[in-house]
């Protein structure tokens, strides 16, 4: 998939004439609308121009406390984007990505621009299919381990859109990553503000269109845990059903820091995740070790490797557990 991570100046002419029917275009937001977010806040609006779909960060649904630099917003919508590319590809409109095209429009996020007409490739067809069937699942994996062969996909995934993905797979380095996770997690739960930001975003029962309902939390986490959990979930978890003892962790990152690589990282992100998908694997995301500053050093410094983290996975074999509710493709579109 056609990927360009600059600045790029406005379409000429000839591009405005192409313009994405509207039947496709619904069917472009309904596939970015499922992408990850920050406790499901869905920081992302879409709309059509001079031929182009355009992703545009919804600074009213950014996390003031747990992402006051916009972090979480920016990995979200290159997430949707990727999300929309398959989508736009799938459908014979294939288009390539230009990130943060217009300085002077700071929230328009990623535009998806019409390339030559052509069939969607095998693998895109397969990753597209995968979207409805990826969700976070916060629940315990079986001790199955991942093979290698899957593991290869899913740092190859990663480096496909301009991304690193370091698995740490072994008990001593998985403990130093969980520390750090773990570590981070004390300081948020500190922060009253956060835990209260936290709870507006929880959801008791189901039917909210957004927020993370009891029903996809997971069980409620405990002072054992190896890896910090979020109080989303309620229901104590059954006898013998702890969390695994030695979880596959993926450390994704982008070579640096900047608003683009985030963007970036979105993108690699949902790549991974709908490739395990696709293998028949789950994931959850523990955003917390990147939350706080110090964590997310320290955790670089374990990795030993250039480069900064922007998300970390925890991926295993999971049994069936509830996706998190989305928002109308409608009330996502702007005129």
């Amino acid at each position: 998939m056609a990927h360009v991570s600059r600045n790029e100046p406005a379409m000429g002419t000839a591009m405005r004439a192409s313009t994405v029917p509207e039947g496709t275009f619904r069917a472009v937001v309904e596939a970015a609308i499922r992408a990850p977010s920050l406790h499901n806040s869905q920081p992302w609006r879409l709309r059509q121009r001079d031929g182009a779909v355009e992703i545009c960060a919804d600074p009213a649904r950014r996390l003031p406390v747990a992402d006051p630099t916009g972090w979480g917003v920016r990995i979200a919508c290159g997430a949707a984007a990727f999300n929309a590319q398959l989508a736009l590809a799938v459908a014979g409109c294939p288009a390539e990505s230009r990130l943060r095209p217009e300085p002077s429009d700071p929230e328009l996020m990623v535009r998806l621009v019409p390339v030559a007409a052509r069939p969607a490739t095998p693998l895109e067809r397969r990753l597209y299919e995968a979207i409805p069937r990826r969700h976070s699942n916060r629940a315990p994996f079986r001790p199955e381990p991942v093979p290698a062969d899957a593991r290869t996909q899913l740092v190859t995934a990663a480096r496909a859109e301009g991304a690193w993905l370091e698995l740490i797979i072994g008990l001593v380095p998985v403990g130093a990553v969980a520390e750090v996770a773990r570590a981070a997690g004390r300081v948020l739960d500190r922060d009253p503000a956060y835990r209260a930001e936290l709870a507006a975003w929880t959801r008791a029962e189901d039917g909210a269109a957004d927020g993370v309902p009891a029903s996809a939390g997971g069980p409620s986490p405990e002072p054992h845990d190896l890896l910090p959990g979020r109080p989303f979930g309620t229901a104590a978890r059954a006898p013998g059903r702890d969390f695994e003892e030695q979880p596959l962790i993926g450390v994704l990152g982008t070579a640096t820091d900047s608003p683009n690589d985030q963007l970036t990282a979105g993108h690699a992100l949902q790549r991974a995740l709908l490739t395990l998908t696709c293998a028949g694997l789950a994931a959850s995301m523990l955003s917390q070790p990147i939350e706080v500053a110090a964590a997310r050093e320290q955790l670089r410094l374990a990795l030993g490797r250039y480069g900064v983290p922007q998300m970390v996975l925890r991926i295993g074999y999971g049994t069936p557990a509830f996706a998190t509710p989305r928002r109308a493709a409608a009330e996502v579109i702007d005129a």
